[in-house]
């Protein structure tokens, strides 16, 4: 057996064609079977590690600049700069950007979440009312329809860390099948 593992290992090791290809399908067996699951059971979710797709959450400088320009809409729905200050991802979050989700905790107001939507993928925006439960995307002039009153069974947990732009190594090979203005980096 051991002697086995050890041609197997020098076969990864050869710089041919078809080792490369196998050490592509050991990489996607590894992540899709073994690293994902271990992730979904760790952080208690379906989906631990989220891509940031759309500019939804982007906040176009510093935090005092996005606060004059985005404060009428929390004002109005009774959230202070003050409030917001304290928020995690009060800098908002980039097209791009992974973020590290968990299902455990509860949400309070300013967490980021992330919920099944009618889109083709889940939304992730910030939580701005409790009760019911309601979201805005920093980014966005106003709510989607849909955000208004989100069943607490549709919320597949809180963002609870960012890594910046690393999600990019995905979003290259389909940021040509979006429309133009969806398309490259947030402005």
């Amino acid at each position: 057996m051991f002697k086995h593992l050890k041609r197997f290992w020098h076969f990864l090791k050869k710089d041919t064609w078809q080792s490369w290809l196998v050490s592509l399908v050991l990489v996607f067996v590894f992540i899709k079977f073994i690293f994902f699951p271990l992730l979904s059971f760790a952080f208690d979710t379906r989906l631990p590690l989220v891509v940031v797709e759309s500019c939804s959450m982007y906040h176009e400088a510093g935090f005092d600049y996005w606060w004059d320009q985005n404060s009428a809409w929390y004002e109005s729905n009774k959230i202070t700069k003050e409030q917001f200050e304290k928020y995690p991802f009060k800098n908002g979050i980039n097209k791009g950007d992974i973020v590290i989700v968990t299902g455990r905790g509860d949400y309070d107001v300013g967490d980021v979440i992330i919920f099944d939507s009618s889109y083709a993928y889940p939304l992730i925006h910030r939580l701005v009312d409790g009760s019911p439960l309601g979201t805005k995307g920093d980014h966005n002039g106003a709510q989607l329809p849909e955000e208004r009153e989100i069943q607490r069974s549709t919320v597949l947990g809180h963002a609870v860390l960012r890594i910046p732009a690393l999600g990019w190594i995905k979003l290259i090979f389909f940021e040509g099948f979006k429309e133009k203005e969806q398309r490259g980096f947030c402005r």
